[in-house]
């Protein structure tokens, strides 16, 4: 049988052999893609864990973290040596610094003050209206906060065969030229939402991602909404399903091909397995520590260059713009 990561492996080599090329009207960067694509992975048969390079579990665990107790300000991240965040409310910052408004500093000093000074992070380490914080406080207009993923998780447990446990974090009144400027998100969102549905008794979730990095992004991806599933199959007291994942534009930037192609020379490995305590019983129960990861015996790292892609500038213009 086909190794389960393969269908990853190929993604990336039909990138490599049929992917438009285009340059980013925000950074500049050449990237090479293809649009509406698929992959799915049995849970029950494995955690989605790449192995054809190593994959930053602590990253994944802290960020999923992150989003489901709805959290929009980085020190928590950085407190737990995840830096993943970091470049947006620095750009942000350094935007405005750049008016006038506050000094210039380096990104090393910018996180050094985010994680000692509570008061500094408070003030510039927010990024509103992110991921967790659309799935937890979605503002509605009558100025509730609706809590669209404990609903989502009580519609499964009350009817187990509906069709609507959706979640999603795209909300126009924040994004690109249809926010004000004053009220646009400085950052992309690109999984932007996923569906949870039981069929034979299992939990699986879909994630639309309407932009994926392949190289860098999407192993991340893959690990977080497989372990998410997990967590809420947990939550109900029922086994998991499938994870798919389902690109709108999926791509690489010109300057990882080399990586890439060091990573299509391995072979996948088996993968690891991930079990959840039984005192994850609700959404605010989780904990990262709550989650354990055995068997994980992958390939070494690759590196690559992180490019900041969709930064939107204080008049909210793309970056580089």
């Amino acid at each position: 049988m086909m190794h389960p990561e393969q269908q990853y492996l190929d993604l990336m080599m039909e990138l490599l052999e049929k992917g438009d090329r285009q340059v980013d009207a925000g950074h500049g960067k050449a990237t090479i893609g293809v649009f509406g694509r698929q992959m799915r992975f049995d849970l029950s048969e494995g955690f989605p864990l790449l192995t054809t390079k190593r994959v930053y579990w602590n990253g994944v665990l802290q960020e999923l973290y992150w989003f489901m107790s709805g959290q929009n300000n980085i020190k928590y991240l950085v407190d737990n040596n995840v830096h993943i965040w970091d470049d947006y409310p620095f750009r942000t910052y350094n935007e405005h610094a750049k008016k006038g408004k506050w000094s210039e500093m380096t990104k090393d000093v910018f996180i050094e003050r985010i994680k000692t000074d509570d008061s500094f992070a408070e003030k510039h380490g927010t990024l509103p209206h992110i991921y967790g914080d659309m799935w937890r406080h979605w503002p509605a207009k009558d100025g509730r906060d609706i809590d669209q993923l404990a609903w989502a998780v009580e519609e499964l447990r009350n009817d187990p065969s509906c069709h609507n446990a959706i979640v999603t974090s795209w909300n126009p009144e924040y994004l690109y030229s249809m926010a004000k400027p004053e009220d646009v998100n400085h950052f992309p969102i690109c999984h932007n939402m996923y569906q949870m549905n039981i069929k034979n008794e299992k939990v699986s979730l879909q994630l639309y991602q309407r932009s994926a990095d392949i190289f860098l992004g999407v192993p991340f991806n893959i690990a977080s909404y497989a372990l998410l599933a997990h967590i809420v199959a947990k939550i109900l007291g029922r086994e998991v399903g499938e994870f798919v994942h389902t690109f709108g534009d999926v791509h690489y930037y010109e300057d990882h091909e080399a990586a890439i192609r060091e990573q299509l020379e391995r072979t996948p490995k088996a993968f690891p397995t991930v079990s959840i305590d039984d005192a994850v019983t609700s959404i605010d129960a989780f904990r990262p520590a709550r989650v354990a990861l055995t068997g994980y015996e992958p390939h070494g790292t690759i590196k690559a260059e992180l490019t900041v892609a969709g930064f939107r500038s204080l008049d909210n213009t793309p970056s580089g713009k």
